[in-house]
């Protein structure tokens, strides 16, 4: 078995992806205490798929976003670097003609430019070697007057929540892998990640540097986890100069 580390190597990530894959749901509904539902809920009626949206769902892992987002008639590239979670998707949702799965590197995506009417993320931005490179590949992929919706594990903004969540990774959270995953080493990584990423007004300020406009958050489960939403400017129409440094 392997696990990644906080160098997030892609190579690395995804291999121990892959090796969850098969798991990675149940797994993820026990960890969060049946809140990952009601979290993708939130991120679904954030990006409001309408009928005839091409919409790009990175880090999609088994499509279990991807299919929510489709109920409303929406088209969704399901995006993700993982192989073993691409082949997983694409057998539990073959018989979804609204979902079409492609392996692909969140920091170099296989699109034409102004392609999306919206772009989403959940809990696969952390993941990411270079996030702020991915930020500049969301922002080229959207279209003009577009929007991303960006979802992931935050910083709980009061002391005892914040303290009360760390020790639930640190002791709680490894005993529940050993029962519910297929790679509990691989777990380990997730804590570590999410200790490691910055808070909700860091990852606002990366988005209004990759040029999005209008961006806010919401702190869901008092703040362990973060909706961050954004839109392309209307008038943009040469993403080539959009400046992306922090």
């Amino acid at each position: 078995m392997s696990r990644a580390d906080l160098n997030k190597q892609p190579e690395q990530v995804a291999a121990m992806f892959d090796q969850v894959s098969t798991h990675y749901d149940r797994t993820n509904a026990v960890l969060s205490v049946g809140n990952a539902a009601l979290w993708r809920m939130a991120a679904t009626r954030a990006v409001a798929p309408q009928s005839g949206d091409r919409i790009l769902d990175i880090a999609a892992g088994t499509g279990t976003s991807s299919a929510a987002l489709t109920r409303t008639g929406a088209h969704v590239v399901a995006a993700d670097f993982s192989a073993g979670m691409i082949q997983v998707g694409r057998e539990r949702h073959a018989g979804n003609p609204l979902i079409e799965f492609v392996q692909a590197d969140a920091t170099a995506l296989p699109f034409a430019d102004n392609e999306f009417d919206a772009v989403t993320i959940s809990f696969g931005l952390r993941n990411v070697v270079e996030p702020r490179k991915a930020l500049a590949e969301f922002y080229r992929v959207t279209r003009p007057g577009g929007r991303v919706v960006i979802c992931e594990f935050s910083t709980p903004p009061f002391t005892p929540i914040r303290a009360a969540y760390f020790a639930y990774l640190n002791h709680v959270m490894p005993m529940v892998v050993k029962l519910a995953s297929s790679n509990a080493e691989a777990y380990d990584y997730l804590g570590e990640s999410i200790a490691a990423w910055p808070n909700q007004s860091t990852l606002s300020a990366w988005l209004r540097a990759a040029g999005y406009e209008a961006v806010a958050y919401r702190n869901l489960s008092l703040g362990i986890v973060a909706l961050h939403r954004g839109v392309k400017p209307a008038d943009e129409a040469d993403t080539s100069t959009a400046d992306t440094t922090s």
